[in-house]
């Protein structure tokens, strides 16, 4: 069993930043891909960056050149680093990784901007 805890998230105004955290813990052998996914309220579910095993990064459209993703592998770790935040990126983001072909999920933190 593997577990994921974020942590980061709080309330932010309009243009500042935040930086996410995602620990993994747990029965760990190998982690492949490491994301990040949000959540705003009436919305679905949607993918805001990906990182791989070797470094290959993913991200939305409406995060590039704002969010960047990391991950420090010896501590089972990825972070988003979100800069010049908006109302729009409101939400729950959640943090997934891919154990060995086993998917799991965090619980998520919420981020909230205020305009």
């Amino acid at each position: 069993q593997v577990q994921l805890v974020e942590s980061g998230g709080g309330l932010v105004q309009a243009g500042g930043s935040l930086r996410l955290s995602c620990a993994a813990s747990g029965y760990i052998f190998i982690i492949n891909t490491m994301g990040w996914y949000r959540q705003a309220p009436g919305k679905q579910r949607e993918l805001v960056a990906t990182m791989s095993s070797s470094g290959v990064t993913n991200y939305a459209d409406s995060v590039k050149d704002r969010f960047t993703i990391s991950r420090v592998n010896a501590k089972n770790t990825a972070y988003l680093q979100m800069n010049s935040l908006k109302p729009e990126d409101t939400a729950v983001y959640y943090c997934r990784g891919d154990f060995g072909g086993r998917d799991y999920w965090g619980q998520g933190t919420q981020v909230t901007v205020s305009s």
